[in-house]
């Protein structure tokens, strides 16, 4: 089995058809997807902030920040040459109601307002390297 004392991950889980240890050996990315930075892996689905695409759409995102392929990782500066992320849009919807309430003690001030955020849902599909 396993030695768990071993400090060194990749020689004490080499077996990639170990299904425990799936995860590891798994390509992923991390990109920049309109101003915030997410890990996503091919087939993951992901809400970024809303897109101005329609549904059923495929985008490709340029911005890729590092890219980890069964532990060969390519790190950008700032973004790795030609590395794309493959994404299709699935849906676009609204979230959950964020309350702001205000008060200023003893003066009868009390303000309360709603936000809801805009979230477009999307599905990696592929990372291509560069």
């Amino acid at each position: 089995m396993v030695a768990l004392h071993n400090r060194n991950m990749f020689s004490t889980f080499a077996d990639p058809n170990d299904i425990c240890n799936f995860y590891l050996f798994v390509m992923y990315a991390i990109v920049d997807i309109a101003g915030q930075q997410f890990k996503v892996a091919k087939d993951q689905k992901v809400y970024v902030h809303r897109l101005d695409a329609e549904e059923g759409t495929d985008m490709e995102f340029a911005k890729v920040l590092l890219i980890d392929d069964e532990g060969k990782v390519q790190v950008g500066n700032p973004v790795v040459e030609g590395a794309k992320i493959a994404a299709k849009i699935l849906t676009h919807l609204r979230g959950d109601k964020v309350l702001v309430f205000k008060k200023k003690r003893r003066k009868g001030y009390q303000k309360l307002n709603g936000h809801r955020q805009n979230f477009t849902q999307i599905q990696i599909q592929d990372i291509i390297l560069g």
